[in-house]
């Protein structure tokens, strides 16, 4: 009975551990670009993962969130604010190797010195890619304070790729233009509701919108707000 029982608890442990691998499996889609694929990995909550002309750039990379041991290391590392599920120092380290170049607002320096700051509206060219740092701040709450955080846009080839961070839908977003991609924060109290992103969503017009960063908002409010919406495309991934 005894070895009946263990096989069972066997059972148990490895059903969970394949529903929990099948639950957090990372999604991958490709855009074509005038410079080749860029391949988005939408690993979950604020965490991603780009490919593009043989570079890897990580994006607010947490160890909760992906087994950082088994994923490529990073030539570039952005982090958008030092909040501990957007800054994990154990994550940074397993991403780096020689050459490693990391980027972060000035809010995570305290944290992470060896990173260089960037402030909001500066532009840089790190590895061949530029880099827009954006605004990202709450309006409503005192989460995210004005100037603490940075919204990222990627150029690749032809295309602009926006990760907001943890913002609301300031306006400070009508000033984007020409956004391909765009990765919309969607949590109460601490970012936007779904008429918030469908709000920013029409201000900014991202041909394919993920909204990213949502814990349990209910994705499909979003998508019947944008239905009406010609030009965007609502992308939904595991991004709780």
């Amino acid at each position: 009975m005894s070895k009946r029982r263990n096989r069972i608890g066997i059972l148990v442990v490895f059903t969970a551990l394949a529903l929990a691998a099948t639950a957090w499996a990372i999604q991958d889609d490709v855009l074509k670009t005038s410079q080749g694929d860029l391949k988005i990995s939408c690993i979950k909550h604020g965490t991603l993962m780009f490919t593009f002309g043989g570079k890897v750039i990580h994006i607010d990379p947490v160890s909760q969130y992906a087994d950082y041991a088994t994923r490529p290391k990073a030539d570039v590392i952005l982090l958008t604010h030092e909040h501990g599920d957007h800054l994990d120092i154990k994550a940074v380290a397993a991403l780096k190797k020689p050459g490693t170049e990391i980027y972060a607002s000035e809010s995570c320096k305290a944290t992470l010195p060896e990173a260089a700051a960037l402030k909001n509206g500066e532009v840089k060219t790190i590895q061949g890619i530029k880099v827009e740092a954006v605004p990202a701040y709450n309006l409503t709450a005192a989460f995210h304070p004005k100037g603490r955080g940075n919204g990222y846009v990627l150029t690749f080839g032809d295309k602009r790729v926006y990760v907001a961070g943890d913002t609301e839908n300031i306006p400070e977003m009508a000033a984007l233009k020409a956004i391909d991609v765009a990765f919309l924060p969607m949590n109460l109290p601490y970012t936007m509701t779904p008429e918030m992103v469908a709000a920013a969503a029409k201000v900014i017009r991202p041909k394919i919108l993920y909204p990213y960063h949502f814990g349990d908002t209910d994705t499909s409010k979003l998508v019947a707000l944008l239905k009406n919406e010609k030009g965007i495309e609502v992308r939904i991934r595991d991004m709780r």
